[in-house]
């Protein structure tokens, strides 16, 4: 069997949190990446903020337009309490407006337009989690 290269090997225990109320979504997201990473699932903004506070993630990936809660608005408190979580939104629009609000307020490592690719996905998801262990080796 041939050795996983580093990425691999340190990614493969880095937690990443998928939020979106299509479940359909939400299961092929999350198969793109249990390959590479530790992945918990939420179907809403609620949900989500119950598994932030129970277990630390480097990446929170969250879809915009969802029932009881938008994601940009998830990702706003989400900064707020998890400064050093990187976070990701996924929209079928970005709106002049909503794009200074995800650099202002969100601080978004980066934000995806739908339709994506699964290798699109997961290269963000993977550079996401890069950034997170870069700053968190920084401040130690």
């Amino acid at each position: 069997m041939a050795a996983k290269n580093s990425f691999e090997r340190s990614a493969a225990k880095s937690s990443v949190l998928v939020v979106d109320d299509e479940v359909a979504l939400l299961n092929v997201y999350a198969a793109a990446l249990e390959p590479h990473f530790d992945v918990a699932t939420a179907t809403s903004a609620r949900e989500a903020e119950f598994l932030l506070h129970r277990k630390a993630f480097k990446v929170v990936v969250a879809d915009h337009i969802m029932p009881g809660g938008n994601g940009m608005s998830f990702l706003v408190r989400a900064r707020e309490d998890y400064p050093h979580m990187q976070r990701i939104l996924v929209t079928g629009y970005m709106k002049p407006e909503m794009l200074l609000r995800s650099v202002n307020e969100a601080a978004l490592f980066r934000y995806l337009l739908k339709p994506i690719s699964m290798a699109e996905f997961l290269q963000v998801v993977q550079e996401a989690v890069l950034v997170h262990d870069q700053f968190a080796a920084s401040i130690t």
